[in-house]
């Protein structure tokens, strides 16, 4: 099983649709990029996907916040999610560049509770950076 984090803490997925890999991707409205794949293969595609998820295999690897910052920039107004081993103090950072959610496991949720992800979900409100340009 997994647990969906948001702004207002631990829940389950609610999301029932098949999320298919992006070789895979036809007519789906759900993929699934690896942190090594590429979001402009998605150009063109974006206004068809209800759900994007990005795969974090580990809290040291970024690449998926870069992924996810692109997609937007893209224009992707859909749900977007990063999936895997993205840690608490993350979370705030995973927020800024665009993730509406992060779907973590049973596991990491017990290691990491509900109330240190809470602690970051007033995510724009620690931004040093628009501290900084204000």
């Amino acid at each position: 099983m997994s647990v969906i984090v948001t702004d207002s803490g631990f829940g389950r997925d609610d999301y029932n649709a098949p999320i298919v890999p992006l070789a895979e991707l036809a007519d789906g409205e759900a993929v699934h990029l690896e942190n090594t794949d590429d979001p402009e293969q998605l150009q063109g595609r974006l206004d068809d996907l209800r759900m994007i998820r990005i795969a974090f295999p580990s809290s040291a690897d970024g690449r998926g916040f870069t992924q996810a910052a692109r997609l937007r920039r893209m224009g992707y107004t859909g749900r977007l999610r990063a999936q895997g081993h993205v840690i608490a103090d993350q979370y705030a950072m995973a927020r800024r560049c665009g993730f509406d959610e992060v779907e973590i496991s049973d596991e990491l949720a017990a290691r990491q509770p509900e109330d240190q992800w809470l602690f970051r979900a007033d995510w724009r409100a620690h931004n040093y950076q628009a501290r900084l340009r204000g």
